[in-house]
């Protein structure tokens, strides 16, 4: 018996310039760059063991086995590990995350950033963070953007080689807070994998995807110069623009719930009388709520007291995918 493992912990981010719509579908080269957050605290914790004791892959997701297209995404990224090793061990993947999963918090994105670096350092890879940001974003885009830490940008590319994510800040760059208001923790009805494949039937894609990349530069120069105003502008901008592009899709996605436009309502109200906050969301009904640190308590339990939301979890800037010891993911 021979037995390769590795154990590895990435976060889930937050866009705040969105990922909406694909130029290459087959290597899930985006229709435009963007810009994201790492979540501290927010993670998918994933041990790979390849193993000659298996005739197939397996997956384990939450304590519950996984099958059909989930388990096929795996089996694809595990091939590509094996055909770069040299490895041809089938493997147990093993995974859990600690935030609801499928509900449009980025459990995608942790996931298989997580995923793509345990596979690769159990079939006896030291890959570079682009090589691996590469890797990850040919299972789910915004995975490649799970792999560096802190303040990252999308680099979109025209190939493979060419589109990958890497830090613009550090986690330590620029205290923000993610207050996040859960108003649903069900899985969504319609994926953003399957999402991204519609985007272009929606006559407003091609204005947003014209538009992005001064959007980028605004966002990028409010990081580095930590300016929250001209921040919460153009992540709000940038929100609306990516759902209106959902809701006129064919067929219609409609990703809100009532209580998801009443955070949008109050955020952009509180945000005139003086509160650094604004609202950005990703594909599914929750709001992510960015603000100042020194403003977060009050932010979380106004948040709170909103009819329909029924958790508020928070979260610092994050770091960088990174492997763990078998001792401190034991838990599984």
């Amino acid at each position: 018996m021979s037995n390769w493992m590795a154990t590895a912990i990435a976060f889930s981010n937050i866009a705040l310039i969105k990922y909406w719509g694909n130029y290459d579908s087959s290597l899930r080269i985006p229709s435009n760059s963007s810009i994201s957050m790492n979540l501290d605290g927010l993670y998918s914790r994933t041990r790979v063991t390849f193993t000659t004791e298996r005739d197939m892959d397996g997956f384990i997701l939450n304590g519950l086995p996984v099958g059909d297209a989930a388990l096929q995404r795996v089996h694809n990224l595990l091939d590509r590990v094996r055909q770069l090793a040299g490895v041809w061990m089938y493997a147990e993947v093993e995974s859990r995350n600690n935030f609801p999963t499928g509900a449009g918090l980025a459990s995608s994105a942790s996931g298989f950033a997580a995923l793509t670096l345990a596979a690769s350092r159990a079939a006896g890879l030291e890959l570079g963070e682009s090589d691996l940001s590469r890797l990850a974003r040919l299972s789910s885009g915004s995975a490649c953007r799970s792999i560096p830490g802190g303040f990252v940008e999308w680099q979109a590319g025209e190939d493979d080689k060419s589109s990958y994510a890497f830090s613009i800040a550090s986690p330590e760059h620029w205290e923000l807070i993610d207050c996040i208001a859960i108003v649903s923790q069900a899985h969504k009805p319609i994926s953003s994998f399957e999402g991204h494949v519609l985007a272009d039937t929606s006559p407003l894609q091609p204005a947003r995807v014209a538009d992005a990349n001064r959007r980028l530069e605004i966002c990028r120069r409010a990081i580095l110069e930590r300016d929250f105003d001209a921040l919460a502008q153009v992540v709000e901008l940038d929100s609306n623009l990516m759902h209106a592009v959902i809701m006129t899709s064919t067929p219609l996605l409609q990703y809100w719930q009532p209580a998801t436009l009443e955070v949008m309502r109050a955020v952009t109200d509180w945000r005139r009388e003086g509160f650094p906050a604004c609202y950005t969301i990703d594909a599914g009904p929750n709001v992510h709520v960015i603000c100042l640190h020194s403003w977060a308590n009050q932010i979380a339990d106004r948040l709170s007291q909103i009819s329909g939301v029924s958790e508020v979890l928070t979260a610092h800037p994050g770091g960088s995918a990174h492997i763990v010891s078998d001792v401190d993911a034991a838990d599984f």
